[in-house]
């Protein structure tokens, strides 16, 4: 039986050309397709597909958010992440996620299918322009393991959607209403927050996320 994917991203010409060179392949089927974090989530909920591909640059929740969101509905589903971008932030963040590779989009359609034939068979996979590139990083010291954390890297993946969402202007009972938590459990993040960051309240969180790039949270239009 051929595993199934559900395809990620938020051009339909992106999704139309991998959907063509994966349904050329005898072990894959694709069972479905989402534009936005949003959708992939309630898509795998309702599908549980065997492999999500997913977009990191998607309108509304990002592929690191949704990644997240998909493993914690369904921790069977394996993630493949799909980046215009090799930088050590999304590389990371992708994998704290769970996902279990990291692909480039300039990468070869015979690099697409091995990723997915490895991820699908249990085993793990960064695309060769990726691993190169850590490994240069590494052995010219770049990556530090010793170096303190600052606050964004010292933050979890969850912890940051919830940063997101204060930066948007959302309240923290708007906040578990997105992410389907509890409203106690949001406030405590909201603690730790300001905690790990050192200030000491909402002002202070919301100014922190938008001087550091994270005001990138809208909610999709439904049709």
């Amino acid at each position: 039986m051929p595993y199934n994917v559900l395809l990620v991203d938020d051009h339909k010409l992106i999704r139309d050309g991998i959907r063509s060179l994966i349904e050329r392949s005898t072990d894959f089927c694709v069972v479905g397709e989402a534009e936005n974090g949003i959708d992939a989530v309630q898509l795998t909920k309702k599908i549980r597909p065997d492999v999500v591909l997913m977009d990191i640059g998607l309108p509304g929740m990002n592929g690191i958010d949704a990644t997240l969101e998909v493993l914690r509905h369904c921790p069977a589903t394996k993630v493949v992440v799909l980046s215009m971008y090799d930088d050590e932030h999304s590389v990371m963040a992708a994998i704290r996620c769970g996902a279990r590779a990291f692909l480039l989009k300039k990468a070869s359609s015979g690099d697409l299918l091995d990723a997915l034939r490895t991820v699908a068979h249990g085993g793990s996979y960064l695309s060769s322009q990726v691993s190169d590139h850590l490994l240069t990083r590494i052995q010219k010291g770049d990556l530090d393991e010793n170096r303190k954390p600052g606050p964004l890297e010292g933050l979890s993946p969850r912890e940051l959607q919830v940063l997101r969402l204060i930066a948007a202007g959302k309240t923290s009972k708007e906040i578990a209403s997105l992410l389907d938590l509890g409203l106690q459990t949001i406030r405590t993040y909201r603690k730790t927050l300001m905690r790990k960051i050192g200030v000491s309240n909402i002002a202070g969180l919301t100014q922190f996320a938008l001087s550091s790039g994270l005001n990138t949270w809208t909610q999709p239009e439904r049709t």
